[in-house]
């Protein structure tokens, strides 16, 4: 995978699980090229936003395989973390024997480690294969924090890291980033919620959640910020906005299934997560419900 082709909306897809939690293969198909024809960069899989914490390792080869199967020519990213460095290795390697064309190298599960050791974690990752690599910084959900300096570091040691996803919400980093980097790496928004601020910040793609359920209003806000067209931006992104900001509470996972099953973009287990993560009930699902429904019965047209 060549450095040029970090940029658009790669969707970090989630993960169909049947009733019995099993993977649901034949929907994760549809999905994928479902996504593809609505122009969509690559896939990314199985990262926070696709349970990946909760399958198994064999699990994560079978959703590669079928997703390269599907994607052709565009891109498959493999998300890649564990518990130990080791383990991680081995997951970026079965990745690569997958077909999968470049990793997402987020950060350890669990252990949130001194800065020695995090970028000691993340160099041995990036060694461990030729594909192509975006760093994933995402402080805020996993307690790891690379600043533009240590992300100049790893780029300058890493000839194959092409590209960064920051989800660290503060748009400074992006600046921060290309002061020190300049064209040297791709900037990914990795938050639903800035990603207008992000690309006016030079970003030049987004790793996005809410296109699993809008593809068409995720890939139409997404062309508009990077044209500049300033007044369709703002009319489609105070639109959105109630749902985008739904990729970033720490139920996300089950906002966007239960936005993609309002939608009808689900398989036959419907918004199904895997536990720990459950689907909201009662009161509370019935408030989930009526606040996506108030957005989509006001979905633009056109």
């Amino acid at each position: 995978m060549e450095s040029s082709r970090w940029r658009g909306v790669m969707p970090a897809i989630t993960t169909p699980f049947h009733a019995d939690l099993s993977v649901d293969h034949e929907f994760l198909k549809h999905h994928v090229r479902h996504l593809l024809t609505h122009g969509v960069t690559g896939i990314v899989t199985p990262g926070s936003l696709g349970e990946g914490a909760t399958l198994e390792h064999g699990e994560k080869n079978e959703i590669w395989n079928t997703c390269v199967n599907e994607c052709g020519d565009v891109p498959v990213i493999a998300a890649v973390s564990a518990l130990s460095t080791s383990r991680a290795v081995a997951i970026a390697r079965d990745a690569e024997r997958a077909g999968c064309q470049g990793l997402m190298v987020l950060p350890p599960y669990v252990y949130r480690g001194s800065k020695r050791e995090m970028l000691a974690y993340f160099s041995t990752i990036i060694e461990s294969t030729p594909l192509s690599c975006m760093l994933y910084n995402n402080p805020i959900a996993y307690g790891t924090d690379l600043s533009p300096e240590d992300v100049a570091h790893l780029a300058q040691r890493h000839q194959n890291l092409h590209a960064v996803k920051e989800s660290s919400a503060d748009v400074r980093r992006v600046t921060g980033i290309r002061a020190l980097c300049g064209d040297r790496l791709a900037i990914f928004v990795g938050v639903d919620d800035l990603i207008v601020e992000g690309i006016a910040a030079g970003a030049v793609g987004w790793i996005a959640g809410l296109v699993n359920a809008l593809p068409e209003e995720s890939m139409k806000l997404f062309r508009a910020c990077i044209d500049g067209r300033a007044r369709e931006v703002d009319a489609l992104y105070q639109w959105f906005l109630p749902l985008l900001r739904m990729d970033t509470t720490y139920d996300f996972v089950q906002l966007i299934k239960l936005i993609q099953r309002e939608v009808g973009i689900v398989g036959a287990g419907g918004a199904v997560t895997r536990p720990p993560r459950l689907l909201p009930e009662g009161a509370e699902l019935e408030r989930v419900i009526a606040a996506i429904r108030s957005v989509l019965d006001n979905r633009p047209n056109g």
